[in-house]
């Protein structure tokens, strides 16, 4: 078998153009990626999936952002409608853990349906007093070792329904200052600072199947962004302990400077596998393909992995487990 491409791309519709079809058969990204202009439809997302399934001639991981509150891309009517995570948090106290997990395995049965089968989370960013908003209520606290515990039961209500977890953002995006999707974040806590704390919640996740980079600096380790630094990327894997699928976020996003292909090129040199590339035209996800080729040898062993851990769904009665957390939502609400 060849290697897939080292990318992970997208649509820019609800139906694949005929340009789209022939690009993705020749560029056969590793994986894909919706977003909410995708979506419309239960019988629309699922034709779509299908279509860029049969693009590739394989059974390709299809991920979204499903995470609550501001980032989620099915949403209602036709979807459930999530808190932010931080919120459910604070609404269920002492049962964090279980909501989470009803949440994710309730969120991961929505995907599922639809013939989506991995999901950008969870989250585990530790927050600080002075992280930014586009992420602060995306977190699951201020304390490494509850995002663990807090992590690990969203990763495993996504797994029990079917849907792999990408973690993220790997190694560490809570002491941001800046939203890196407009600027690029420098963070000047000290390596043990950053090992105690930020680090930590990754090293206790490091077996889930894939990763998603940090767009920011650690000034106190490299000077170049985490995604494109190999000094990062030997950290992941050495220390952190991460052997899983590592994807860049999104490289389109301004943190980063230099041209698509450039970025592309820079990434996977540092050591990511493959790259996200996200609302580019057709013409910039072809040089960015062009860039990337294909997954190296490490990079196609630990993409077969990933894949290996996709599970068919446990079996569950989904309106009583909503019927339960709406239960312990009201409990500790009325405290």
């Amino acid at each position: 078998m060849s290697a897939w491409g080292a990318t992970i791309l997208d649509a820019t519709g609800h139906r694949l153009s005929s340009d789209e079809k022939t690009f993705l058969a020749e560029a056969d990204p590793f994986g894909f990626i919706l977003f909410a202009r995708n979506i419309d439809t239960p019988d629309q997302v699922r034709a779509l999936c299908d279509e860029m399934r049969s693009a590739v001639g394989r059974n390709a991981p299809i991920t979204i952002d499903q995470e609550g509150g501001r980032v989620q891309r099915l949403r209602a009517p036709t979807w459930r409608e999530w808190m932010p995570p931080q919120t459910l948090i604070e609404r269920t106290g002492a049962d964090a853990a279980e909501a989470l997990y009803l949440q994710y395995r309730i969120i991961a049965s929505e995907l599922y349906a639809l013939g989506i089968d991995s999901n950008c989370a969870p989250l585990v960013d530790v927050a600080g007093p002075e992280t930014h908003a586009f992420l602060r209520d995306r977190c699951y606290g201020t304390d490494a070792g509850i995002v663990s515990l807090l992590g690990r039961a969203v990763a495993d209500g996504l797994l029990d329904g079917g849907v792999l977890p990408v973690l993220k953002h790997i190694p560490g995006h809570g002491r941001a200052q800046a939203d890196s999707h407009l600027a690029l974040p420098v963070v000047s806590a000290s390596r043990a600072e950053l090992d105690a704390s930020d680090f930590a919640p990754f090293k206790a996740l490091r077996d889930l199947p894939m990763g998603m980079t940090a767009h920011l600096v650690y000034d106190a380790i490299d000077p170049q962004p985490a995604t494109t630094s190999p000094v990062i990327m030997r950290l992941i894997r050495d220390q952190i302990g991460y052997d899983g699928l590592i994807m860049t976020d999104d490289i389109t996003m301004k943190a980063l400077s230099g041209t698509l292909p450039e970025i592309t090129r820079a990434s996977l040199d540092a050591g990511c596998d493959v790259v996200l590339c996200c609302n580019a035209s057709l013409h910039d996800r072809r040089t960015v393909a062009d860039a990337a080729g294909r997954l190296t040898e490490s990079g196609q062993r630990r993409a077969e992995a990933a894949l290996a851990a996709r599970k068919a769904p446990d079996e569950v009665d989904i309106p009583a487990l909503e019927a339960t957390l709406a239960s312990m939502i009201a409990g500790q609400a009325h405290v």
